[in-house]
């Protein structure tokens, strides 16, 4: 059977699926010796500080764990919270025991504007955003329409090379 891609009328491609965990380490090892996904990422440790991130319009001082796998045409995102305020934690706290926070769509960062520019007329602006070399990545609250988040991740050259290594 051959994957289809489905896109968007904005053009989005439906990219990832990511959990809020408390322990990544446990959250990963489920992922290996459940369900057979044994490609995840070494895990790191995101400041973000170090990417100009904001958390509703202002800067953001959290950290957090994060580790990821492809698998299919789907990127597995896991993400720990450390410390500060995020959306991250703000989902932990809600969710004692983690889940699914939000799900990702992927364009190239030439279009980004555009699609936020469109999500805030439709009445869901920024909350949080991150200025990352491989993606400008802007979240929206959906949780009313949809039960998650929705990220848009705007792909540069840099990161779609990274994404093809990553797929391989």
């Amino acid at each position: 059977m051959e994957a289809t891609t489905l896109k968007t009328t904005l053009g989005l491609h439906f990219t990832q699926i990511a959990w809020v965990v408390k322990d990544i380490t446990v959250a990963e090892r489920f992922f290996k010796d459940t369900m057979g996904i044994g490609n995840f990422s070494t895990v790191a440790t995101i400041r973000a500080k170090d990417f100009d991130a904001t958390y509703y319009g202002e800067p953001s001082d959290a950290e957090s764990l994060v580790t990821m796998a492809y698998t299919g045409e789907t990127f597995i995102e896991l993400i720990q919270p450390l410390s500060g305020r995020s959306i991250f934690q703000d989902y932990l706290d809600k969710n004692s025991t983690g889940g699914i926070q939000h799900v990702a769509y992927s364009i190239p960062v030439s279009n980004l504007d555009k699609v936020i520019s469109e999500f805030a007329d439709k009445g869901f602006p920024v909350i949080t955003s991150f200025n990352h070399p491989i993606a400008k990545i802007v979240f929206f609250d959906t949780y009313k329409e949809i039960g998650v988040m929705t990220e848009i991740m705007g792909i540069t050259e840099e990161g779609q090379e990274i994404v093809e290594k990553m797929k391989n």
